[in-house]
């Protein structure tokens, strides 16, 4: 899931968690690498968490499920689904202070459980500041570790394509492709990886969706932002390129723009 970047919450919003890091030190900061880390079964991960910022900070670690809506967009829950890791992941040590500028290193650790199916499980680290005291503002900060498990076995892959439709979005036409991943793996699409082809006669216009990620058994849209002039009943071609070596998996609609 490389394209799942680590959660930063700072008073409860969610920015990327390289947030903080530049040439002016924050007065208050966190920073964690790798944000995602991959383990194949019951495996051991180290990730190096980093205090940017001019004072020290007491980080508490713990640990969540988290989904994703239809867009890809990444959100904690207090509890996963049937692929969460949640329960067999562990992180040492629970509790540390790292001093202005200071370094050090979280053991991230897997154990399978007997009778697991094969594929790709998840869940969140989470590293959580505490409000330091006497500070005038109670502000927290919130790294989450994306952590992939890998349980051995039979690996499916297999996307599919569902409904296609048209949308008014901020005054532009937006279409929205159902993709869904009926395997046991994550899909990480790139860029261009899920494609669209428009065609009206002699008009033929291309269009690419933004990158994002799949999770195992769930489904989600690929939007599209269409400015251009093709107008009423139009045929749409969709393509999703997969593996090298695997056909790409194709559809077409006919559509009213």
């Amino acid at each position: 899931m490389r394209r799942l970047a680590a959660l930063l919450l700072a008073a409860h919003v969610l920015v990327p968690a390289s947030a903080g890091a530049g040439t002016t030190r924050p007065p208050l900061g966190l920073t964690a690498t790798p944000a995602h880390v991959a383990l194949a079964g019951s495996g051991r991960a180290t990730v190096r968490v980093t205090n940017p910022g001019l004072s020290p900070v007491v980080v508490d670690v713990g640990r969540a499920g988290f989904s994703l809506d239809l867009r890809g967009r990444p959100k904690i829950v207090a509890r996963g689904d049937a692929r969460a890791a949640s329960a067999w992941v562990t992180a040492r040590p629970a509790r540390f202070v790292l001093g202005a500028g200071a370094s050090r290193s979280v053991t991230v650790t897997s154990q399978l459980p007997r009778r697991i199916e094969p594929g790709d499980y998840d869940a969140l680290v989470l590293l959580t500041t505490r409000p330091r005291r006497g500070a005038g503002v109670a502000l927290r900060m919130r790294i989450g570790i994306v952590v992939v498990v890998r349980a051995p076995g039979r690996i499916v892959r297999r996307l599919a394509l569902g409904r296609l439709r048209v949308r008014l979005h901020s005054g532009l036409r937006a279409i929205e492709l159902d993709v869904a991943n009926r395997g046991n793996v994550t899909e990480s699409l790139g860029r261009g990886d899920v494609r669209l082809t428009l065609r009206r006669g002699p008009a033929v216009t291309h269009l690419r969706a933004d990158p994002r990620d799949l999770r195992p058994r769930t489904g989600g849209v690929a939007q599209f932002r269409y400015r251009g002039p093709l107008q009423g009943w139009i045929t749409a071609t969709a393509r999703i390129a997969v593996a090298p070596g695997r056909a790409p998996v194709l559809r077409t609609y006919r559509v009213k723009l």
